[in-house]
């Protein structure tokens, strides 16, 4: 998917026109991945723009520093009030934000204590991340023949650069045979998540979802849908899965900032339910669609870029 250009970048306290936000090659990061980064949307509503869960996905990002030894150089509050500018100054309505905090120039040790800490937010228009069709009729997904790090060699819970060069492997080999997205298991063979979304397997009305020790991201669209399915009614299961579990499925779907929520109508080729979005699927995505635009304000996630 191409990155859509928008006017500035927010660096290090100051707007920067899009084409002059640059880092040096020696920058710790680009040498080591040594970044923490946030995902975060805004969504056009009757009200203006509104970001989503503006304030958890930076609690997200200053807890990932924080497992990393990085020291934001800059205050929770002008970082959140910089994401909302950025948006005015880029006329977005609805767009993907990116937060990024990073080790620049300074060392070339794997350390980066020396280095600088350096940080920046992007802002664009993003659109359906699986596609318009992806989003109304589900994707294709394979068990990648990758796995997911054990939780004792990189920490999952911190969303760092580094960490997704595993999802780049297993996204690639997805591609190249012809899926849309891949499903990791953990290091004992267990049901993971995706290569950037948290997983739902439904079966006989029941949401199962892997706990936290698989090694998931803990993600806040994961927490948003498990709110609005207990809300529902449903029962939510923290279950360890076997990757047979999602071939006898009767549902599964993905969630995530840049997927929303995205049905998934096969596992390696193996056609789960009907083949399409399911009922229960239905209505969390509807359902969630309304909060996020502000038809449904239950859940006070939103956070207005006017207000």
């Amino acid at each position: 998917m191409a990155i859509k250009e928008a006017k500035y970048i927010w660096m290090n306290g100051d707007f920067i026109p899009w084409w002059d936000a640059k880092i040096h090659i020696l920058s710790h990061v680009v040498q080591y991945g040594s970044g923490v980064f946030e995902g975060i949307r805004s969504y056009d509503t009757s009200n203006g723009s509104a970001i989503f869960r503006l304030n958890d996905h930076l609690k997200r990002l200053y807890n990932s520093a924080k497992i990393y030894r990085i020291e934001i150089p800059f205050p929770f509050e002008q970082l959140r009030e910089a994401t909302k500018e950025l948006l005015r100054k880029n006329e977005l309505k609805d767009s993907y934000i990116r937060p990024i905090v990073y080790r620049g120039y300074g060392t070339i040790l794997p350390d980066g204590s020396d280095a600088t800490v350096e940080a920046s937010i992007i802002a664009f228009d993003l659109g359906k991340f699986l596609g318009d069709k992806g989003m109304n009729e589900g994707i294709d997904a394979m068990v990648s023949s990758w796995r997911k790090f054990a939780p004792d060699t990189i920490p999952s819970i911190a969303k760092a650069d580094g960490n997704y060069l595993n999802s780049q492997l297993a996204l690639m080999e997805a591609h190249r045979y012809g899926f849309n997205e891949a499903i990791l298991l953990d290091n004992f063979g267990f049901v993971s998540e995706g290569s950037g979304e948290n997983i739902f397997v439904v079966k006989n009305g029941v949401l199962f979802t892997p706990p936290l020790s698989a090694s998931i991201l803990e993600g806040i669209t994961r927490d948003s849908v498990i709110q609005i399915a207990k809300d529902a009614g449903f029962d939510i299961r923290f279950e360890l899965m076997s990757r047979e579990m999602l071939y006898v499925a009767d549902e599964i779907f993905l969630v995530g900032t840049a997927a929303e929520v995205t049905s998934v109508r096969t596992v390696d080729k193996v056609l789960i339910g009907n083949g399409k979005v399911g009922e229960i699927t239905k209505m969390i995505q509807e359902k969630f669609f309304r909060i996020v635009t502000g038809e449904d304000d239950k859940y006070n996630w939103l956070e207005y870029v006017n207000s």
